[in-house]
């Protein structure tokens, strides 16, 4: 049986079930639906931009290929990679590339394991996982030539940016954490909060299960599922997404897929909302010439307080902390201009020149409406020349 036909047996295995993929193909995933959705949100784009697959080798499977979208290539400014969180893919930067793009090139990538890059198997041992995806990461720079850029992480992708940029501390001329997952220590008294009976008991019949297990579940109710859980999704991008169901079209075939970054995940973390080997444990590896931005949201339930441990143990090193005020998780979608201006700010610094002072700020509906463009769309890899 295929990855993209999945029964109720399937999901409760060892028992047997009266649907059947001759019945029914339960999730309803393609592969060119997921490209049609993705490149509906990215037409509504100003900038034109080119999507490819970069074959990075045998990382984890024997032939991982990473989608790439790029923009504005000929600028002789220094790159900005995007990395994006966990569910997540290159077309929900779409408040954002214009931005970006609009000095620089700008490079948002799948995660080996999500959105439109191929889904191996990763291993279940926490730091092996975490070390594979960074060096998916390193294989994608060396086809893309690449030599220096700033690197974008937001949530889970800020994780692994700032794992990468321990790792790889040469390449990176600046790091930006978006409301970065795993970097604080689970609080030592979590375990003893009260908390009712029965979510304990949730909690614990659920905890092998990977995160999004619930859109898979549902199979093609999946769409209404992300609906009904996170309304607020549609609406961060309902000002420049016209369409408003493609933000959860899009989400949906991201996540109805086979679970392999999400397995990934799952094995780096410690309950959802820490890693099992915080990052803040380990940042003082970070060459102390790479400058680092923590942009997060005032509303967000990701806990800020690494930043400023952080700050504490990198005092000879450049380190930006903020907090967007109004702000939830998704810093770069509820407040995108806010947080454009401080990201471009950190790349205009890594190109030498001064930020310029915070005054106002054009609102995403004050933006000329979107024109009509073309995509160059390459769907062959990008051999080693």
């Amino acid at each position: 049986m295929s990855d993209n036909s999945r029964t109720i047996a399937e999901l409760t295995p060892g028992k047997s079930s009266w649907f059947s993929s001759s019945w029914i193909s339960w999730n309803k995933y393609s592969d060119s639906m997921l490209r049609a959705v993705e490149k509906k949100i990215l037409q509504y784009c100003r900038t034109v931009y080119r999507g490819c697959y970069v074959d990075v080798g045998p990382v984890v499977g024997p032939a991982d290929k990473i989608w790439t979208i790029s923009m504005n290539q000929d600028s002789t400014k220094t790159p900005l990679v995007l990395l994006h969180g966990l569910g997540a893919g290159v077309a929900l930067w779409c408040l954002n590339l214009d931005s970006f793009a609009a000095t620089r090139p700008v490079y948002a990538i799948d995660v080996l394991g999500f959105g439109r890059s191929t889904r191996p198997k990763f291993s279940t041992d926490a730091i092996e996982a975490e070390q594979q995806l960074v060096k998916s990461i390193e294989e994608w720079r060396k086809e893309m030539k690449l030599e220096k850029f700033v690197l974008l992480g937001h949530s889970m992708g800020g994780f692994l940016a700032a794992s990468y940029a321990i790792t790889h501390p040469d390449r990176v001329k600046h790091l930006i954490l978006a409301d970065p997952w795993g970097f604080p220590e689970r609080p030592p008294d979590y375990a003893r909060k009260e908390i009712p009976f029965w979510v304990k008991a949730i909690a614990y019949t659920l905890q092998p299960l990977n995160p999004l297990w619930a859109v898979r579940a549902a199979g093609p109710l999946g769409q209404w599922v992300i609906n009904t859980a996170r309304p607020d999704i549609t609406k961060k991008f309902s000002v420049f997404v016209k369409d408003e169901y493609l933000i959860t079209q899009y989400l949906y075939q991201c996540n109805s897929q086979s679970p392999s970054g999400e397995g990934a995940f799952h094995t780096m973390m410690s309950g959802f909302g820490w890693a099992k080997h915080p990052m803040v444990n380990r940042i003082d590896g970070l060459a102390p010439e790479v400058p680092i931005t923590l942009l997060y949201g005032s509303r967000s339930w990701v806990d800020n307080s690494a930043g400023e441990i952080i700050r504490e143990k990198r005092k000879t090193s450049d380190v930006n902390l903020q907090v967007i005020v109004g702000a939830g998780h998704h810093v770069y979608a509820d407040r995108p201009d806010t947080f454009n201006k401080y990201v471009n700010d950190a790349c205009d610094a890594a190109d030498g020149v001064k930020p310029k002072k915070m005054l106002a700020i054009q609102g995403v509906s004050d933006l000329p409406e979107e024109t009509t463009k073309t995509e160059s769309e390459k769907d062959t890899d990008l051999q080693t020349t």
